[in-house]
């Protein structure tokens, strides 16, 4: 999987310390609310259409972006899902990352899904009762898509102020 030239370009000046990055996470439901999959080339598991916004790029836009790139379908980005902050992650590499996730509930618009891209080895749908297993921000972010309304989930708050 390409890295995008912004990270190599800050990578050369920190190295393999934690570097904070914005990603989405596209959930793409098609006219059956069937859900889009990719099965990763690096890990071989499962999990939606997810990656690195560019800098100055609109979450919508990078979640169409990425799932044109990786599935060769296009998408109509239809709202916000839920916005957390992972916990510390470390690349194969060993670059550490902090990733600030979007997630972001998608339609169907076009085109055959097929591996577009290295960076999975297969694409499918799948129905909500027969999704592979996915790590909980994912999974988190497919039951908000599915359960319909209009509220956004976002982790729980941690801050306390200090007493004045």
């Amino acid at each position: 999987m390409p890295i995008p030239e912004f990270v190599v370009a800050l990578r050369s000046k920190i190295g393999r310390d934690p570097l904070p990055l914005a990603g989405v996470i596209a959930v793409v439901l098609d006219d059956r609310d069937r859900g889009l999959m990719v099965r990763r080339s690096d890990t071989a598991e499962w999990a939606l259409t997810t990656g690195c916004l560019e800098p100055g790029e609109q979450p919508a836009t990078g979640a169409a972006r990425e799932v044109w790139e990786e599935t060769g379908i296009d998408v109509t980005v239809e709202r916000l899902l839920a916005v957390e902050a992972l916990d510390l992650a470390v690349a194969p590499n060993g670059d550490q990352i902090h990733w600030l996730c979007v997630g972001l509930l998608c339609r169907y618009g076009g085109g055959t899904a097929r591996v577009n891209d290295d960076e999975s080895v297969a694409v499918g749908w799948f129905a909500a009762e027969a999704l592979p297993p996915l790590p909980p921000h994912q999974a988190r972010c497919v039951s908000l898509a599915l359960a319909g309304g209009r509220g956004v989930w976002l982790a729980e708050n941690g801050f306390t102020s200090p007493s004045v």
